[in-house]
């Protein structure tokens, strides 16, 4: 008699990338927040999401993927709700609202909106994959998209909102969009880019214009924190200071490098062949949530799993180029290793939705 467990299909090597990754954030998170009395827990609270997120990440493997499509229209209204009242409650408080805030933790509903984005997108298109040429089905599922993004940005959150576009323009590709069609949202995108500039805040505008046009004698703001990160990243060499001796990060010349600049924390410690090492983890992460896809038993699947590479893959590309100073500042996290607790829980369900598909691939 045939074993039926799925379990017996697990993706250990997976598994065990994200794992390493998220150990390794913890432990650099420890270095970082060392002597900041504002973040002197911040790698105690890593540590207790990442224990909740591989609890998560085991529950939503055991859960066969399919029953997500029958409750996805009830997770799409409920984040668009909660999107919705952070966003007007609190703008009409504070001026901006990306967090629901309790006495024991802060979380940030927009995480979560990635997860919902992606099994909304992968149903909708599985089901209408004969439809795909049409740009009436293109053009829903557009605005789908946009009445999550619409939330995000008004918090304000740019970052997060051009991440779930490319996760739509992602899935759209991916389920086999024409040419024509892609180029013509591409030429689309950039013009939309252009026109919408002026429409920015201030310190968006500004995160730009100094990509742009650097002032590289200026002791402030996102020219220094980019120059403080190309110092750590040079002063680290090929094998790093050791781990909790780079001067740079315990000098605490570079800001916020629990998070948005964690990348050139770790390259001061460790070095050029500690980089290329979590480099290679992340690249083979990526690689085996499109080997899921690869392997899906359908297209519903297969888009789940190409929707959690895009997410890994971008967010990756992007928070390495603002380290390196190929992009402007945009405050993206590095998946699994920059602090933050929503992030890291989030990223720890996509795995486990990956994981879901490849253990019901035989």
């Amino acid at each position: 008699m045939r074993d039926t467990s799925p379990w017996l299909h697990f993706d250990f090597w997976l598994f065990g990338a994200v794992a390493v990754l998220t150990i390794l954030g913890v432990t650099m998170i420890s270095s970082t927040v060392a002597g900041n009395l504002d973040m002197a827990n911040g790698s105690t609270r890593q540590f207790i999401f990442a224990v909740m997120g591989f609890g998560a990440l085991l529950l939503i493997t055991s859960i066969d993927y399919h029953l997500w499509a029958a409750v996805n229209r009830p997770l799409y209204l409920i984040t668009a709700g909660g999107l919705a009242i952070l966003t007007v409650v609190g703008n009409a408080i504070l001026g901006s609202a990306r967090w629901f805030t309790t006495a024991l933790v802060s979380i940030q509903p927009s995480e979560f909106a990635k997860v919902v984005v992606i099994l909304v997108l992968a149903e909708f298109f599985a089901e209408n994959r004969d439809k795909i040429g049409d740009l009436k089905t293109v053009f829903n599922s557009l605005v789908m998209t946009l009445f999550i993004v619409l939330w995000i940005i008004l918090q304000p959150n740019l970052s997060t909102s051009i991440v779930i576009m490319v996760i739509w323009f992602a899935l759209l590709w991916a389920s086999g969009l024409k040419v024509k069609h892609l180029l013509l949202f591409l030429v689309g995108a950039l013009v939309l880019g252009v026109v919408s500039f002026p429409f920015l805040h201030d310190y968006q505008q500004q995160r730009i214009l100094n990509f742009i046009f650097p002032d590289t004698s200026a002791s402030y703001g996102a020219n220094y924190n980019v120059q403080q990160a190309l110092i750590s990243i040079g002063s680290g060499g090929l094998f790093g200071k050791g781990y909790g001796h780079g001067t740079q990060v315990q000098l605490r010349f570079l800001k916020v490098r629990w998070s948005d600049f964690i990348f050139s924390a770790m390259a001061e410690e460790f070095g050029l062949i500690g980089l290329l090492v979590i480099i290679l983890l992340m690249l083979f992460v990526i690689y085996r949530c499109l080997r899921a896809a690869r392997k899906s038993p359908d297209t519903f699947g297969a888009l789940i799993c190409y929707g959690v590479a895009t997410l890994l893959a971008f967010q990756a590309i992007v928070n390495i180029g603002v380290n390196l100073n190929l992009m402007p500042a945009t405050g993206l996290p590095l998946p699994f290793l920059s602090y933050g607790g929503s992030s890291l829980f989030s990223l720890l369900i996509c795995i486990g939705l990956v994981e879901s598909v490849i253990t019901r691939s035989k």
